[in-house]
């Protein structure tokens, strides 16, 4: 069933593209055996180019919370203080370790990724002492976002659906990562297409894109 916007556009509910430019056909239906939460801060999923819509989707064990208080979920609050999981929290604190690929600990592993801007990531995390209470992990040094919509606050830092492709591939050696992220990259495509190379290049700063032609 599809949804209506609030400016009348009728959506695709899953992937939230207006229907004339739905990138369902290229969501895969990956399995990793680390499970992925995405806490996505309520006012990020309006957002015409949320990457967590198509994040989700393309993963069996994954799955999307939008809320500011995880109080409002003890379920999940129960989940994430499960000691028979290895719960983790993708986030760049001060006292994060490199995300590294389990060695010893045997436990079914969950991650977990704040959708939001950096402000609204943090405010999640300062909202959610079960947030403080995880071990933070954070991705390798030097990865480059593809997202080219956005003018990222700060080196390495990537959409949604970047952090999560690279943070399996991290884990689990031979993860698809470029299957998980094809739709982004249609979007992101798309939406440089209908914008014009020229305009582009004004807004962004780009002196050339391979991928506009």
């Amino acid at each position: 069933m599809s949804v209506r916007s609030s400016a009348g556009r009728v959506r695709c509910p899953v992937c939230a593209r207006p229907q004339a430019q739905c990138l369902c056909s290229l969501i895969p239906r990956l399995w990793p055996p680390t499970q992925l939460l995405v806490i996505q801060h309520p006012d990020e999923a309006s957002h015409a180019l949320n990457t967590a819509r198509l994040l989700v989707p393309g993963l069996v064990n994954a799955h999307l919370l939008i809320t500011e208080s995880l109080q409002e979920h003890p379920a999940w609050m129960r989940r994430l203080q499960d000691p028979r999981w290895r719960n983790e929290l993708l986030f760049p604190g001060e006292q994060a370790q490199v995300l590294l690929p389990a060695a010893v600990d045997l436990r079914p592993r969950r991650l977990v990724l704040l959708d939001g801007t950096w402000r609204k990531a943090r405010k999640l995390v300062y909202l959610n002492p079960v947030l403080q209470s995880m071990a933070q992990v954070c991705l390798p040094a030097g990865l480059v976002s593809r997202y080219r919509l956005r003018k990222v606050p700060q080196a390495g830092a990537l959409s949604t659906i970047e952090a999560g492709a690279e943070a399996l591939s991290v884990l689990h050696p031979g993860f698809d990562k470029h299957a998980l992220l094809a739709p982004f990259e249609a979007l992101i495509e798309g939406q440089i297409r209908a914008m014009g190379l020229a305009r582009y290049q004004q807004n962004y700063g780009a002196a050339s894109d391979p991928a506009v032609e």
